[in-house]
């Protein structure tokens, strides 16, 4: 075979070797999410947890959510037990079920109206025992009488161990357990990366969430919150505050309580950051708003939301209700 026949025929074969790696890539969907990984809102899990909702009983028009959820398993259905957690730490429940790869969206104002908090959905069985299915994800649409509205991931908490979690008196509570073996770790400390200047119009609403307690009676409180506040030249203060079972609070001269004041130490064009952690060994979760009503017309003001970081992880676990699903 002369050289140049023998060079094209070395170049179509790295060809086809190449589109035969193309062909195999695009077939193959990619490998898992983890499911040891860290409570994430970008990933797939066996527990949702929706950080706020709101519903007017009389003006849902403007005070709303909108939840969503998807069951992305291709084959099998599952039963989600929805615990609708007030910011007085009452609880109410509900079951809703839902085929492979169906999603699903109700309106809170339809569920639990008047009322504020957060929402718990956990994948169980037809007799409500906790299961091992690594498939839900959601999201929720909030909006508020106050301007502040925005979409927001459910962060997801995924079954690690496929094993039955602990029961309980007789079979009626079940014990989940977020302690890196049967479900993943829950954070401890928060940070909210990115906080605007009030005095440029900017309202920033903070949510903070205690993730624990028995969902058949209560959630567990917050108690004491730490927070350190940073501006954008490295200055940091020092507060504390104090919280039930969500801490919901605008951010302002007021709370948290800083010296100098917010609008002093973040004054107009400048911003600033915030670690916050329960002064107990607490888990928490949460989210923040922000709302500014010169959005629409100046170029740095802007409406939006997002789940806040997780910066460390720790322990908790959450005691429900086990009874079959009426679906």
């Amino acid at each position: 075979m002369s050289p140049s026949r023998k060079l094209k025929s070395t170049v179509l074969a790295i060809i086809a070797l190449a589109m035969m790696s193309v062909s195999a890539f695009a077939a193959d969907p990619g490998t898992p999410f983890p499911a040891d990984s860290s409570v994430s809102d970008q990933k797939a899990g066996s527990i949702l947890f929706y950080n706020y909702y709101s519903s007017s009983a009389t003006a849902s028009n403007v005070d709303n959510t909108r939840i969503n959820i998807t069951n992305t398993n291709i084959y099998e259905s599952v039963f989600v037990h929805l615990f609708f957690v007030a910011n007085s730490c009452t609880v109410a429940d509900a079951y809703i079920c839902l085929t492979a790869n169906q999603t699903a969206s109700f309106l809170t104002s339809d569920f639990d109206p008047g009322f504020k908090g957060y929402i718990v959905a956990v994948a169980t069985t037809h007799y409500g025992i906790p299961r091992h299915f690594n498939y839900l994800i959601g999201d929720e649409y909030v909006k508020l009488a106050s301007g502040h509205s925005g979409n927001l991931a459910a962060e997801s908490i995924a079954a690690i161990a496929n094993e039955t979690v602990p029961i309980l008196n007789d079979g009626t509570t079940a014990f989940i357990p977020f302690d890196g073996f049967f479900y993943n770790l829950v954070p401890r400390v928060l940070a909210v990366s990115n906080i605007p200047s009030r005095v440029d119009g900017n309202d920033t609403l903070i949510i903070l969430n205690r993730v624990g307690g028995t969902l058949a009676i209560s959630g567990d409180s917050i108690g004491s919150i730490f927070g350190l506040l940073y501006d954008d030249a490295e200055n940091v203060l020092s507060f504390t505050t104090s919280g039930g079972c969500q801490k919901a609070f605008s951010i302002s001269n007021t709370e948290p309580r800083t010296v100098p004041r917010f609008e002093t130490f973040i004054p107009s064009g400048r911003s600033g950051w915030m670690k916050l952690w329960a002064a107990n060994d607490f888990a928490i979760l949460g989210a923040s708003i922000n709302f500014n009503a010169n959005a629409a017309a100046q170029a740095n003001a802007y409406n939006g939301a997002s789940n806040l970081h997780k910066l460390t992880l720790t322990k908790a676990g959450w005691a429900i209700p086990v009874f079959p699903a009426g679906c």
